[in-house]
């Protein structure tokens, strides 16, 4: 019983030519076909000593060598006698289609040793899903980056704030009227900053429900933004924005 093995060492016949080219130093624009011819078959008839199996493609590229070697080795005179005979135009090199295949396969196998290289370079990286690691930030707020915070920010801060107010307004309420000055809430709001240092959150300097508490409190800021008597912070983008007392 005989024990039959294949391999793969080869990816065709063009692969193996490569490689008795590239081991025998072969220009690919000048083949010797006589010498590439008789390696060839002996790699074949190596091959079937060892009972591998041997794809079809191989005997023909076998078959196409040998005829190469048979064009290259027929005298002139007897060519041209086979030219006039069958009128056909002579070919400049029976070699040349050879070596045009031999060119154009050595470039695809150029280009997926590139592919294979990059392959194994990013098989080197690893990612993973981003971690909220907002539990580990201990930077002051002197150090956060400084966010340019808009009249719309501001807009919008002022749109949540309604929100939050009208889920906590309870169901009765006392309706007083009373006008209460701007500058009368700017004052009162510095006041409430000197008083305790540090930030306080944007939607703590309305402690009243009043609309009109609140449209004042909110022009109040303003004006004070206007003319730089308080900071403005916002961490990230859509955050929580606070204000401090200015110190200049």
């Amino acid at each position: 019983m005989k024990y039959h093995v294949k391999i793969d060492a080869f990816e065709g016949p063009l692969d193996l030519l490569l490689h008795l080219i590239n081991r025998l130093e072969i220009d690919i624009y000048d083949i010797p076909v006589s010498e590439i011819t008789e390696q060839y078959m002996l790699y074949i008839h190596t091959m079937q000593e060892l009972q591998l199996d041997i794809a079809s493609e191989y005997l023909v590229m076998a078959a196409t060598l040998l005829s190469i070697k048979s064009r290259m080795l027929l005298p002139k005179q007897e060519e041209e006698l086979f030219e006039d005979e069958y009128g056909e135009e002579p070919e400049e090199d029976p070699r040349d289609e050879l070596m045009r295949r031999l060119i154009e396969y050595r470039k695809y196998k150029e280009a997926a040793e590139d592919l294979r290289s990059l392959e194994e370079d990013r098989s080197q990286v690893y990612t993973k899903a981003p971690s909220d690691l907002s539990e580990f930030v201990t930077e002051s707020p002197a150090h956060m980056e400084s966010l340019n915070v808009s009249i719309y920010d501001m807009l919008g801060a002022f749109q949540k704030m309604l929100r939050r107010k009208k889920i906590q307004k309870p169901v009765q309420t006392k309706i007083a009227r009373q006008e209460i000055p701007i500058e009368k809430r700017m004052e009162e709001i510095l006041t409430d900053l000197r008083s305790k240092p540090g930030r306080r959150k944007f939607q703590d300097l309305f402690p009243s429900n009043s609309k009109e508490h609140l449209v004042v409190t909110f022009l109040a800021i303003l004006e004070l933004m206007k003319t730089h008597s308080i900071v403005i912070e916002q961490e990230n983008n859509f955050s929580d924005i606070f204000i401090m007392g200015s110190e200049t």
